[in-house]
């Protein structure tokens, strides 16, 4: 099988130098006689470890090439790979305009070519890119995507520095596709790679890349931030943080990890408003850790505008608790929603198998008993009496028989916390879904 790969940056020389060390021949293409010329002298156009090995190795074994010609690259090739690049805007924007050049390109070479061809997207573009990029293809070869052609969304995940290590030690690969066809010629190229294919919807594919940086962008700023903080208290943040990462259960996990509700109970707010006052009394400014709070009240503020859309007034709520399996209502979300929704002349009923009145003692009954006195009346233990007499019931606990309920009573509106039917039924919305 062999490939064109358009963009002799770092995406697309770590491509050429890892796929043809595969066994690939590969040929690379850019505007940059520069580029190329290096390419064809067997030399790589970027710094990176390794990399200088490798593409000696696959030219002297003749398996690299690079050229100018984007037509010559396509008419001599079974797959063409974006890898130019896509700058940022000063306003965040993305310009793709060396996406959407490349591709008129592939399109236009493609109107001389009867064989089916596969073109990967690998660099880091917009939802919906893939789209406009098989229009623009169909439109400048006069040829149909899925039958002449098809676009696989292919995002790297690579960074600088360690470029060929991590092409060879994936997390897991991401194609984004429906074609059935395209997407076998495409995991031909990474069968051999240690880590799980993923076949998801492009436009998943496409988003992807965004919420991994974003993600690895708010770790950096977190433990720059509690390391500012143990400075001044004059701790060891990387012993901190040493103990912090060996915690695979929670810290670094999936667990909390799952978009839906606003988080409560008597820890995490306690313990965070704690850190915030540590580090206010130190005179830092912590403005990630300042931010949680806020987001998680505009949670419960997306919860509750859900919910008066609907401008019905007899509520139901599916759990009180913070979360499911404890009968604990200190600082939990829903609790607040509830109270909203009383204020605002609501009738409101509760159903929570984990909560039973008579029985609550302590700390959680004297909550109750100071805090929230006038929900006590209106948790019952029957659900189907609450669904019954709901025109908007707010599911806010995952347990068993509720899809059988929401299919049943299709003229009640299901606001989904938790994910429960998973956006498979028109009378029940999700939150973030």
């Amino acid at each position: 099988m062999k490939i064109a790969i358009f963009g002799l940056g770092y995406v697309g020389c770590t491509g050429i130098a890892c796929l043809s060390n595969g066994g690939f021949e590969v040929i690379g293409v850019d505007k940059s006689e520069h580029k190329v010329n290096q390419i064809n002298q067997g030399k790589p156009t970027i710094i990176e470890m390794d990399i200088d090995r490798l593409i000696k190795k696959g030219f002297d074994e003749g398996r690299i090439s690079a050229t100018s010609d984007y037509s010559y690259a396509v008419l001599n090739s079974d797959i063409s790979i974006i890898a130019v690049g896509t700058p940022s805007s000063y306003e965040g924007h993305l310009n793709l305009e060396y996406i959407f050049k490349v591709s008129e390109e592939i399109g236009s070479a493609l109107r001389n070519k009867k064989e089916f061809h596969v073109v990967i997207i690998r660099s880091t573009v917009l939802p919906g890119t893939n789209r406009i990029v098989g229009q623009i293809i169909e439109k400048a070869s006069g040829k149909q995507r899925g039958l002449h052609f098809e676009i696989i969304s292919n995002p790297e995940f690579l960074r600088e520095g360690s470029a060929i290590y991590d092409y060879y030690h994936p997390p897991v690969t991401v194609i984004g596709s429906s074609n059935e066809k395209a997407i076998q010629i495409t995991t031909e190229l990474y069968k051999n790679l240690p880590a799980p294919i993923k076949i998801v919807p492009i436009e998943v594919a496409e988003f992807i890349k965004y919420v991994n940086n974003s993600w690895h962008a708010l770790k950096i700023t977190f433990a720059n931030e509690v390391g500012n903080i143990c400075k001044k208290l004059k701790i060891d943040s990387h012993e901190v943080m040493d103990l912090f990462v060996m915690d695979k259960q929670l810290n670094l996990s999936d667990y909390y990890l799952k978009p839906g509700f606003a988080y409560g109970g008597s820890c995490l707010p306690k313990d965070l408003k704690g850190l915030q006052t540590i580090a206010h009394d130190n005179y830092l400014n912590s403005p990630v850790l300042n931010s949680i709070e806020k987001s998680n009240e505009l949670q419960k503020k997306i919860a509750i505008d859900m919910i008066e859309k609907y401008n019905k007034k007899k509520l139901g709520i599916i759990g009180l608790s913070f979360k499911k399996g404890t009968d604990d209502l200190r600082y939990s979300p829903i609790v607040e929603v509830a109270e909203y929704f009383l204020g605002k002349g609501y009738s409101i009923q509760v159903f929570d198998k984990y909560i039973n009145m008579s029985m609550l003692t302590g700390t959680n009954l004297d909550y109750i008993n100071k805090q929230i006195p006038h929900l006590s009346g209106m948790i019952t233990d029957n659900l189907n009496a609450v669904v019954d007499d709901s025109e908007i019931v707010v599911i806010n606990h995952k347990i068993s028989d509720l899809v059988p309920l929401i299919e049943k009573h299709k003229d009640v509106c299901f606001i989904d916390l938790v994910k429960v039917s998973a956006g498979k039924h028109e009378n029940c919305e999700g939150i973030c879904w």
